[in-house]
């Protein structure tokens, strides 16, 4: 793709004004989103998601369309895996109701700038070093087969990393939230509150993220401006996502087996793609493989939305066995995600 530096710009202009938007909205009316709004929004999002992709395939042809429209889905579904991780974030520190919205936000604005950094840096890398390509197949097969040992199951406790041990450490934190606040006194001693501490354990988290999104977003595309707004539009409408599925994602099965077989299935891809314009000197003596097949972009969409689909309608069947309807979930989820306003971060 040859775009002029007006469609870069015009692009990252909308990104960043529905970011902001966001931003102020979350922070000039700080609450909880009901069901019915939660999912407003994120019908709003996804579907401009999917305009902006026909845009794609209209403009620039239906190879481009469907790199965006694959990358965008395989995208969207591990930032839904993550919620789960935010989610037992927010609850281990007992986020009150009215600051969860902030806390997901700056999550996300995070989120956003790592994998900016980490896809200038892939695209650079890739461009020059084709058996990058080897690598970062490498890591999704490990990362799909970590998903399948653990049986696609999920740790039901906060995940702790290195950063988050220093942090809790080194910083003197309040007993109790104090409104919005990220620091407070108590008998004129400077505290940190719990919020600030569940912003850092979602940023930091962000990063071990990107380590899975960045390498299979690469597997489907090399275009950077496809890379970029399939994973930009991904975590568009996170927040909002994050109160309509939250709670619910207790109760859906099979979405980390899903996703180890769309991460093996890229990883496979990339690593094929690697040996195919191998210019390792150890293998094939630096020459090109050419009878390794390419897989095509067509065929990787399918996968994807076959692998997505396949986990929707399982979980349906589960759902009508057990007598359940979906609007009975939502229900529960919702009810089971209250967390009282006045609650405090019990864990520390």
């Amino acid at each position: 793709m040859e775009l002029p530096a007006w469609a870069w710009a015009l692009t990252m202009f909308g990104l960043a004004s529905v970011v902001v938007f966001d931003l102020v909205m979350a922070v000039r009316n700080p609450h909880k989103l009901s069901t019915k709004e939660s999912a407003t929004w994120a019908g709003v999002y996804v579907g401009a998601a999917l305009a902006f992709g026909a845009l794609i395939l209209v403009t620039e042809g239906p190879t481009f369309g469907g790199q965006f429209y694959a990358g965008y889905l395989t995208e969207l579904a591990l930032s839904v895996d993550n919620l789960f991780v935010f989610l037992l974030i927010i609850q281990a520190f007992r986020v009150p109701d009215a600051l969860q919205s902030r806390v997901l936000l700056v999550g996300i604005v995070l989120s956003i700038i790592l994998r900016g950094g980490f896809i200038a840096v892939g695209s650079v890398l890739i461009e020059k070093f084709s058996w990058v390509f080897l690598i970062f197949g490498a890591i999704l097969i490990w990362t799909a087969w970590g998903q399948l040992r653990d049986k696609g199951g999920h740790d039901e406790e906060m995940p702790q990393n290195g950063f988050m041990k220093f942090a809790e450490s080194r910083l003197r934190v309040a007993p109790d939230y104090d409104g919005g606040k990220l620091s407070t006194r108590i008998d004129g001693v400077k505290y940190v509150t719990p919020l600030l501490l569940a912003m850092l354990a979602i940023g930091s988290t962000d990063i071990l993220f990107a380590l899975d999104s960045i390498p299979a977003i690469f597997g489907l595309t090399q275009e950077p401006y496809l890379v970029f707004t399939a994973t930009i539009f991904a975590l568009m409408g996170l927040r909002q996502l994050y109160f309509l599925l939250a709670a619910l994602l207790k109760s859906l099965k099979g979405l980390s087996l899903g996703l180890a077989a769309i991460l093996g299935w890229i990883g496979v891809k990339l690593v094929l793609h690697g040996l195919h314009e191998n210019q390792l000197p150890f293998i094939n003596g630096g020459e090109h493989i050419d009878a390794i097949p390419e897989i095509p972009t067509a065929l990787s969409l399918s996968v994807i939305a076959g692998v997505l689909t396949l986990v929707i309608v399982a979980n349906h069947f589960l759902l009508r066995r057990e007598g359940k309807t979906w609007k009975e979930l939502f229900a529960e989820a919702e009810a089971e995600q209250h967390v009282p306003a006045t609650a405090g971060a019990e864990k520390l």
